[in-house]
């Protein structure tokens, strides 16, 4: 027997069967389903035969063994991010319309997903229109500012993830000025990051960007498909501004992640690759003013060691000094002559005889007796005659 808990309807009874009019059947069926089903529910589907029609999107929700009508009021319409086309993969939130009027049960779309499938294959899709175009090759990726000055930073207000970037920069290298660009990342926004992106660009020559991080947190892989469009990627590509992307997490690839020129894991991530490292750069120059130290008191020690040695040799090569040194040499000669004068002989009681002539007489030889000659003393002279020769006989 059907019958609806609570209603007021009963219906009639012919030999204990409930008797219905088709208006009364649908009413009970309708009131049924709303009291015995969910209000809200889940749905994983493929859309089938999109239509709109007045506005409102009509839909075939199918999963390859069944189907069912959906349907999205034009109201709702205008609110999602994601509009399903034909083939996609979908995750519905919905709930039952059941029209009594003519016992017709469709699915209300209260808000849509792409389920993974369908991120996946956009993925793919777009992949290869950009590869033959070179827009994912490794030899197109720029380098990264060493010491970045300013750097914009694109991603939600406020946000964990723009928290910790921020946390991350000041105790890395606070020296950085950051520009922090307000952007929605999830659902249809791919318009809106363009467009900021590209006012940034419209700007480049007074704001004076290095680099720019694009970065959301955690999240499925459904809600980062907007960094799978292809605009987006195009934008990048475009950037005059070295890109770094940090989306979602690890494991999470997307199409800008491929396009930018660094991909990191996370945004915290983005800003360890893109920011020195202040401590280890304290570290670095700690050491090279040591070794600059060292360096310049062994080229001090040098120079006065150099300077010590020039004074020496000036001091050498000092008038005063060569005039005494002078001095001292003519000392040790005359000390010399006076050594080897015959004067000095002379004193000892030595003479010197000369003949007539004045020629020095050295042998017995050179007189004869009668002969004068002349004695030398070291107070005067003497003359003399030879009386006698007499030589000295042969040595032993």
């Amino acid at each position: 027997m059907l019958t609806v808990p609570g209603s007021s309807a009963s219906p009639r009874q012919h030999d204990g069967i409930p008797r219905y009019t088709v208006a009364e059947l649908n009413q009970a069926i309708g009131a049924l389903l709303e009291r015995g089903f969910a209000p809200r529910f889940l749905l994983e589907a493929t859309v089938g035969r999109p239509q709109q029609k007045k506005g409102h999107l009509w839909l075939t929700l199918v999963d390859g063994q069944a189907s069912i009508q959906g349907v999205i009021w034009s109201s709702q319409l205008q609110k999602l991010s994601f509009v399903p086309q034909e083939g996609d993969g979908v995750v519905v939130v919905g709930k039952l319309n059941f029209w009594a009027a003519r016992a017709s049960l469709t699915v209300q779309v209260l808000d849509v997903r792409p389920s993974l499938t369908t991120v996946l294959r956009q993925f793919e899709q777009v992949r290869s229109r950009l590869e033959p175009e070179g827009l994912l090759d490794p030899e197109r990726k720029r380098p990264l500012p060493r010491w970045p000055r300013r750097i914009a930073l694109l991603t939600s207000v406020p946000s964990a993830a723009l928290a910790d970037m921020l946390r991350t920069a000041r105790e890395r290298w606070p020296a950085t000025d950051l520009l922090v660009v307000p952007i929605p990342v999830q659902g249809n926004v791919e318009a809106q990051i363009v467009a900021a992106i590209e006012s940034l660009g419209a700007q480049a020559d007074h704001l004076g960007i290095e680099a720019l991080v694009l970065a959301r947190g955690g999240g499925s892989r459904e809600d980062l498909a907007v960094f799978d469009g292809e605009s987006l990627a195009r934008c990048l590509a475009a950037c005059r501004w070295p890109v770094i992307c940090g989306i979602g997490h690890e494991d999470d690839v997307t199409i800008a992640d491929l396009v930018a020129d660094y991909r990191a894991a996370t945004p915290t991530a983005a800003l360890v690759a893109l920011l020195p490292d202040r401590s280890q750069v304290i570290r670095a120059l700690e050491q090279e003013r040591g070794h600059l130290q060292r360096t310049l008191a062994l080229r001090v020690a040098s120079a006065r060691q150099r300077l010590s040695a020039r004074q020496e040799q000036l001091h050498l090569l000092h008038p005063a000094g060569l005039l005494n040194q002078r001095r001292q040499w003519l000392d040790q000669r005359r000390q010399l002559l006076q050594a080897l004068s015959p004067r000095h002989l002379l004193a000892r009681g030595f003479s010197l005889l000369r003949d007539g002539d004045g020629r020095l007489l050295r042998s017995v030889s050179q007189v004869r007796p009668g002969a004068g000659i002349t004695a030398e003393l070291a107070d005067g002279r003497v003359n003399l005659q030879v009386q006698a020769i007499e030589p000295d006989g042969p040595g032993p």
